[in-house]
């Protein structure tokens, strides 16, 4: 909630700053600044380049904010790291009452550290010393040193009973049920390691594994198994999924054959075939590219039929007035108008084989960037994690602007009449 609530700051922030800037610089007078009707004209909406910079360095300002990464300049509050200690009181079974104090170390994670020296005490109690790792916590057991009979009441004056927890200077102490203090230090609100690695250290995996590999496997490898098995998916799903598109889109008894099964399977999300998958075409590379066909296929349809079915009628009515055949007509009017929603469904479909391929690389991969994200999360190496998940989406991002100049190139007519 609290980086949710940092990013909607830096986007309306950023926001203002841009718009404010841009008043002073003067109107500029283009083809769009023109238009005398903008709200819900898509081609009045490009997209604003600058806002695109400053998203991505926010995203990067937030994420080394809340893990304490030294490319930031800014920080959260992070976890508690030093010396601490708190005092706790003791009672004997006669109701005699003694004082005590224990010393805690707080160091950093993976390092070694040596107890610090013990504070005071008064009477029977005895103080303790004892050092533990920021983001964990550690058992004192303060009754076992002043006599097994003895009774904690309180820990810094406020009064203590088990599975009561109380607050002390640098972190809050909990009595467990056998009445010993486990001590947790403050954790602040930077994100521990294990679950969201500084963007350096992301880096410096990746660096790593592009030398070395990822069991003994390079990193150029896994990234051409998932290239190679969406590529092949994607374009076994246009193939299979275009024809019978144009199909629906053209013919009444094949849109009413086909369209019970193409809107059932649709919600059908990929994960849940895995099991009929590897059933059916077992646990090789044929299970996995017929899982990322299945996952474009139904995409490629419905872009298809769409395509088909927006053609402006009036284009088609001049085109049979001018004496074309049907072939003619679907050649040069239903095609060519057709083809910016295709893309449009290209696009989509290639997100969806992207974001399939980890599970389709779940079926007994060996190579892949799915199976690599796979394989660390076993071990929560969650930096290779993280990793493999930038790589995938840088991919599949490049994708996507290839997939739009080609989109230009191939349909150069598209948002015209």
């Amino acid at each position: 909630m609290i980086i949710l609530i940092v990013y909607i700051a830096l986007f309306s922030g950023a926001f203002l700053a841009a718009s404010l800037i841009r008043s002073t610089m003067g109107k500029v007078t283009d083809f769009t600044s023109l238009k005398t009707v903008t709200f819900g004209d898509e081609s009045a909406v490009k997209s604003d380049r600058v806002a695109s910079i400053v998203s991505v360095v926010a995203v990067f300002l937030v994420w080394g904010a809340f893990t304490g990464s030294s490319l930031v300049p800014v920080h959260v509050p992070g976890p508690y790291e030093g010396t601490t200690s708190f005092t706790y009181t003791s009672q004997a079974p006669d109701g005699d009452t003694a004082d005590a104090t224990v010393t805690v170390l707080v160091h950093k994670l993976g390092e070694e550290a040596t107890d610090p020296a013990a504070g005071p005490a008064s009477g029977f109690a005895t103080s303790d010393t004892a050092t533990v790792a920021e983001w964990r916590s550690v058992l004192i057991s303060a009754q076992r040193n002043d006599g097994d009979d003895a009774t904690i009441i309180s820990v810094e004056g406020k009064p203590i009973a088990p599975g009561q927890e109380v607050s002390v200077p640098n972190g809050s102490v909990l009595m467990t049920g056998k009445g010993s203090l486990n001590f947790a230090p403050d954790k602040g609100l930077q994100m521990e390691p294990i679950w969201m690695p500084s963007p350096e250290a992301v880096a410096t995996r990746f660096f790593e594994i592009a030398r070395d590999g990822y069991q003994n496997v390079s990193l150029l490898e896994h990234v051409g198994w998932s290239l190679w098995r969406v590529l092949a998916g994607f374009a076994l799903g246009s193939l299979v999924g275009i024809p019978l598109g144009y199909a629906m889109g053209l013919s009444g008894w094949a849109r009413g054959w086909f369209d019970p099964i193409v809107e059932f399977m649709r919600p059908v999300p990929p994960l849940a075939l895995i099991p009929l998958v590897i059933i059916w075409f077992g646990i090789g590379e044929n299970g996995k590219i017929v899982l990322l066909f299945l996952a474009a296929l139904w995409v490629m349809i419905i872009s298809a039929r769409a395509g088909v079915s927006g053609v402006d009628i009036a284009k088609v009515h001049a085109a049979y007035s001018l004496g074309a055949s049907k072939w003619q007509v679907l050649r040069h009017v239903i095609v060519p108008n057709s083809l910016p929603e295709i893309f449009t469904g290209a696009r989509v479909a290639m997100g969806v084989c992207w974001g399939t391929v980890v599970a389709a690389e779940l079926v007994a991969a060996e190579k892949g960037a799915g199976k690599m994200i796979v394989a660390a999360s076993k071990f929560q190496a969650t930096d290779i994690v993280l990793m493999g998940i930038v790589l995938i989406g840088l991919i599949g991002f490049g994708i996507d602007i290839l997939m739009r100049k080609a989109e230009g190139w191939l349909v150069p007519w598209k948002g015209r009449a």
